[in-house]
């Protein structure tokens, strides 16, 4: 079988912001050096004029990830000084061995002008320090250079990994809450004015991306797609709970996704027509973007990393990325106290008046297409790239260890579904609609 062909390989393009060589890859980098780090560093004002990189002591590939290749850096500064991390991390939104990653090297661009915003003084949250970030939108070629968050080192936790918080954390709780508080502190700030004057300029909204994906499915391809669910339940009911199994959820699950694909135009009409419910938020805050740590007296703190694709989306947006990898118990049992932290923070940071029950109507239906617009595939996907997942026990199996990205789709397709049998997504669009109609009489 005919194999892709990579990309073809950049070395150096024009950054656009300012206007410096940028390498596009590992290999460049090295060849660039201190000459170029330190001239990089000066431009974006993340070091002194009078200070200079004098010497790079380490260079290594960084992997995992989805889009572009990444490095770990260590460097010496002429002048030490306090503020300055030596240990730094690079991010390249390019991999030109692999044209699939390589494929998302748009991600970059508006997390390139976040990490510009990110040095402004009184940024509301924790994020890596940037030390310098451009990119060339012709060729979709950046780069970005931040602290390296140390992991499981000085105080910081070991990296959490999602859909693994049963196995990995006695108590989630905590760490969502300071995941839902970030988000608030970072949307209320931009609705209150407090980050940069331009800000909606440098990131407008834009309802294709800022909101739940379009629907791209005809009525005979959304039943098609539902029989393939279907066949799954079916198949590998062991992976799924016993209640999104029967008959009555299928078919309520079938005819719920058809009415939500005749009324996607309501629901998206409603999802981005109150700017009280968007904001510059991270669209993809699972557990595994954050780092944690403890402060003297035992209260945990995080930050908030790999902003790609960041900009201004819907709230629901925001907290289904955040909360879709959780462990089950979040959904169940803490989700209207954590929407209502959320609903806290955003109006106490000095952001619009909301109400919990209009944002868990909000999320419930950016949940709904969303779901019906990405979900639905997720079954053939586990099956496809993990085959190994029909013979599992259950889904808890420690074979998922061996699979992360079907570990993660399985428990997101179950977390949705489970919300969806339990809030009754046809429930809620007629509500939506008999709003509208009320609205329009």
């Amino acid at each position: 079988m005919a194999t892709e062909a990579h990309p073809p390989v950049v070395d150096f393009v024009i950054g656009d912001a300012t206007g410096l060589s940028l390498p596009a890859h590992g290999e460049a980098l090295a060849k660039a050096g201190v000459a170029f780090l330190t001239q990089a560093f000066h431009a974006f004002g993340s070091l002194a004029e009078n200070n200079r990189i004098a010497r790079i002591t380490r260079l290594e590939p960084c992997t995992g990830g989805s889009t572009g290749t990444k490095l770990f850096l260590t460097v010496e500064y002429a002048c030490d000084e306090p503020s300055l991390h030596t240990e730094l991390f690079i991010k390249f939104s390019r991999d030109f061995n692999n044209r699939h990653r390589d494929w998302q090297r748009h991600e970059m661009e508006s997390e390139v002008r976040f990490a510009a915003i990110s040095r402004l003084p009184g940024f509301p949250i924790s994020v890596p320090t940037a030390y310098f970030a451009d990119y060339h939108h012709a060729s979709g070629t950046g780069i970005l250079i931040t602290e390296r968050i140390a992991f499981g080192e000085i105080g910081i936790e070991p990296h959490r990994m999602k859909s693994l918080d049963h196995r990995t954390l006695d108590n989630p709780l905590p760490y969502y809450q300071q995941m839902v508080k970030a988000l608030a502190g970072l949307a209320a700030a931009h609705k209150a004015g407090r980050l940069a004057a331009d800000l909606d300029e440098r990131f407008p909204f834009d309802p294709a991306i800022g909101s739940a994906d379009p629907i791209r499915f005809d009525d005979g391809s959304l039943r098609a797609s539902l029989d393939e669910c279907a066949t799954f339940a079916a198949r590998c009911p062991q992976l799924l709970p016993a209640e999104l199994c029967t008959p009555d959820f299928r078919t309520r699950m079938e005819r719920d996704a058809i009415r939500i694909l005749q009324h996607e135009a309501d629901i998206q009409a409603y999802l981005c027509g109150n700017p009280d419910m968007i904001a510059l938020c991270h669209w993809n805050a699972h557990i595994d973007n954050g780092w944690f740590w403890r402060d003297e007296i035992g209260d945990l703190h995080c930050g908030l990393m790999d902003w790609g694709r960041v900009g201004q989306i819907t709230l629901g947006s925001a907290l289904w990325g955040a909360l879709s990898a959780a462990h089950n118990d979040i959904w169940c049992h803490h989700l209207p106290e954590l929407l209502a932290l959320f609903v806290e923070v955003y109006q106490r940071e000095g952001g619009p008046k909301i109400t919990t029950s209009e944002l868990e109507f909000h999320l419930s239906l950016h949940m709904a297409v969303m779901g019906v617009s990405r979900m639905l595939a997720l079954p053939a996907y586990v099956l496809r790239q993990f085959p190994e997942a029909a013979r599992a026990k259950d889904r808890d199996d420690p074979i998922f260890l061996q699979a992360d990205s079907a570990r993660n789709v399985l428990h997101i397709y179950t977390t949705l579904l489970k919300h969806w049998q339990r809030t009754d997504f046809g429930a809620q669009l007629d509500r939506l609609l008999e709003r509208q109609a009320h609205a329009n009489s």
